[in-house]
């Protein structure tokens, strides 16, 4: 009797999960086709129309609050290929500038999207094609105009770090739902680092069309549509005057200028050269111009600032002393000799006191003075072991920030090389290498790459006494500020008085390399380097930072191809110096000259 109460008991309950999941369904049938017409408005696209309300992107300015990306309205044709019927096709092509190959390929894309899904059609039509359009575009089923906004540059500056919008690929749209067939994204720059962020929420509107294609108003007063966000402005670290004196210098060049604020990694001026106006690459032109700057000889979309690699030359050589002070391998006060270009294993560029100190040394760039730091540190360091003095030079010096990315908001970057000890036992085996072997480290030649990315933040550390925020691009989010992690170096701070002594007469010595470009009233502290290049004429290359108490700009500047240091990175890196610190130019006849050579 209990077994058959216990199976009636069961049998009840299971009845009872039957009734409540039918009882559910038919609730939410009886809401869905009674009480909500939600899902009869989106049936009935033949009538009422889903139209996305693209935001506005977010603005993008300058440290001083000025606007360097905008937007401007613009307008896609879109197409519901199911809805297209009985149309004068040729007039169609005729409004919208296309021939009747691209209508069939344009709707057979359209096509295999979707049949009943919007899709682009003609992308970025002109407002006086809208005006006639709009007038028309009741002839023509399946068609709608979808306004959206554009980028545009008031100045033709900094194209390479600000980046272009383009349209989403298939990859980008599988890979976040926010994004459909013909909506675009930041595709380089702070434009795809601040992506999401920049551009905003999209909205959804629903209106009534009438049996001409032609919108007859909101469908229930908007009560169904959804509101767009415009997207968060930016406020950059990038200096407007300094980043336009910058791309003027570097005119007919090739190279760039890094400029840093050493108290905060915010980057004040970044040029790449040759470079290109970013108006270029926005609008229905953009597909050719990208074709022609991509096959361009000269390679402007190339980011020299960030992605090309160069010897360091003698700027390396302030590295390679302050780990010999740190490692105590030298003294401020140590000395070694130079007989000129008799010199061996690696001749000076020209005579000099000797033997020298250090601070004479950082003066007079001697090549023999720092080959002997360099193999005292490696020997000294490793007693003996040339595998772990290497190591323990090569862990200083990345420490400074070379050979790897900088976490920041800067993508696309290079690491360089400091090539590691591996290296050397697989290209000369294990007991084949010391180092008399790879003595051309220590005048930054040989096998060491870095960015001038990386050669402006060298500064920053000897400004800074030791330590360097990541440089950035973005200062703020919206008003909200960006929060970068300080990052310190294992160099002890007392150890860069000593160098910044030798940099500071480096410019304002009697026999400095860059004495010729001093200020009157601004103590700069530099060092020149002249690269030798394998491919051609030597590369000139500068490093500084000012004033020398309390400083507020370090810079890097490289000039492929160029010769000495002196001749024309010293003299472009003083004058952005003093635009910045005093925001005019007061050697008209020098910014000239520099402006107007063409070293291609």
């Amino acid at each position: 009797m209990s077994q058959l109460s216990s199976h009636s008991q069961k049998r009840y309950v299971v009845s009872g999960i039957i009734i409540a999941v039918a009882a559910i369904f038919i609730l939410k049938l009886f809401y869905m086709q009674v009480i909500s017409d939600k899902y009869k408005i989106l049936s009935e696209s033949n009538v009422r129309r889903i139209v996305t309300i693209y935001p506005a992107r977010g603005l993008i300015y300058d440290r001083n609050g000025r606007k360097i990306v905008s937007n401007e309205e613009a307008y896609d044709v879109m197409v519901v290929p199911r809805q297209v019927r009985n149309i004068d096709t040729a007039e169609l092509c005729q409004l919208l500038e296309i021939d009747m190959q691209s209508f069939t390929n344009r709707l057979n894309k359209a096509r295999q999207y979707s049949p009943y899904r919007a899709s682009p059609f003609v992308e970025q039509i002109s407002k006086t094609t809208y005006g006639y359009l709009q007038e028309k575009l009741y002839r023509f089923p399946g068609f709608f105009v979808q306004p959206r906004t554009l980028r545009t540059y008031p100045y033709p500056i900094a194209a390479h770090t600000l980046g272009y919008v383009g349209e989403v690929n298939q990859k980008e749209i599988e890979s976040d739902p926010y994004y459909r067939m013909g909506d675009y994204i930041g595709k380089s720059g702070i434009e795809k680092s601040y992506e999401k962020e920049l551009r905003g929420v999209k909205g959804e509107k629903i209106v009534l069309v009438d049996v001409f294609n032609r919108e007859k108003g909101s469908f229930e007063n908007g009560l169904y549509d959804k509101p767009q966000m415009a997207g968060q402005d930016l406020i950059t670290s990038l200096d407007l005057d300094l980043q336009l004196l910058g791309e003027k210098l570097m005119m007919n060049k090739r190279g760039s200028i890094v400029a840093i604020e050493p108290s905060t990694g915010e980057i004040l001026a970044i040029v790449s050269s040759p470079s290109y106006d970013p108006n270029l690459l926005v609008g229905r032109v953009r597909g050719e111009n990208f074709k022609r700057l991509s096959q361009d000889p000269l390679n402007p979309l190339f980011n020299r600032s960030i992605q090309a690699t160069y010897s360091p030359g003698s700027t390396f050589k302030l590295v390679n002393a302050l780990v010999g002070l740190q490692t105590g391998a030298i003294t401020p006060e140590s000395r070694f000799y130079c007989n000129g270009k008799a010199s061996l294993p690696i001749a000076c560029s020209h005579s000099h006191y000797s033997p020298l100190e250090l601070i004479g040394a950082i003066e007079q760039s001697c090549n023999p003075y720092f080959w002997g730091v360099f193999k005292t540190t490696i020997e000294k360091t490793g007693g003996g072991d040339i595998h772990k003095g290497y190591n323990i030079w090569r862990q200083n010096v990345m420490s400074l920030g070379f050979g790897n990315y900088f976490d920041t908001d800067i993508p696309n970057q290079v690491k360089g090389n400091i090539p590691s000890s591996q290296y050397y036992d697989r290209y000369f085996g294990e007991k084949g290498w010391k180092a008399l072997t790879i003595r051309s480290l220590a005048i930054g030649q040989g096998e060491i790459l870095i960015t001038p990315l990386q050669l402006a933040n060298q500064a920053v550390v000897i400004a800074n006494k030791g330590y360097y925020y990541p440089p950035h691009v973005v200062k703020s989010v919206q008003g909200k500020p960006t929060r970068w992690n300080k990052k310190q170096s294992s160099i002890d701070s007392q150890h860069f008085e000593t160098i910044t002594k030798g940099m500071y007469r480096v410019f304002q010595g009697v026999s400095g390399t860059g004495r010729w470009y001093k200020l009157e009233n601004i103590d700069i502290c530099g060092k020149t380097g002249t690269v030798q290049n394998p491919h051609g004429k030597d590369h000139s290359l500068c490093i500084a930072f000012a004033p020398a108490e309390n400083p507020k700009i370090a810079i890097s500047v490289v000039i492929e191809n160029a010769g000495f240091g002196a001749t024309w990175a010293v003299p472009i890196a003083s004058l952005m110096i003093e635009k910045y610190l005093t925001g005019k130019i007061s050697r008209t006849e020098l910014e000239e000259r520099m402006s107007q050579a063409n070293l291609l």
